[in-house]
């Protein structure tokens, strides 16, 4: 199983709801195993940078996930989401089994 976490910020904060929309289409992408969309509480109280976004989806697998990225709603998301954002941070995590 492959562990996809996307971390977003926004350039401007008047754009949020745009963006949160952009990112919520990709739910009805057939091509996950989980997907969710979610806005950051905020609730760490270490300073720095906080991240607006949080997209995470779970996959069977590369084959999976690259489907995933080529069905429309993700290039519908993009389209949307891109323009609006500043930050982008992704990691794939391989998990062998739930132990690891």
């Amino acid at each position: 199983m492959i562990r996809h976490t996307v971390f977003f910020t926004a350039r401007d904060p008047d754009d949020r709801d745009t963006i949160f929309a952009g990112l919520d289409i990709l739910r009805a992408n057939p091509h996950a195993l989980k997907l969710h969309v979610g806005r950051n509480l905020q609730t760490d109280d270490i300073p720095g940078p906080q991240v607006d976004f949080v997209v995470y989806g779970e996959f069977a697998d590369a084959a999976q996930m690259a489907a995933f990225k080529a069905h429309p709603l993700y290039a519908e998301s993009i389209r949307i989401v891109r323009p609006l954002r500043d930050l982008r941070v992704s990691a794939d995590v391989l998990i062998k089994d739930e132990g690891d």
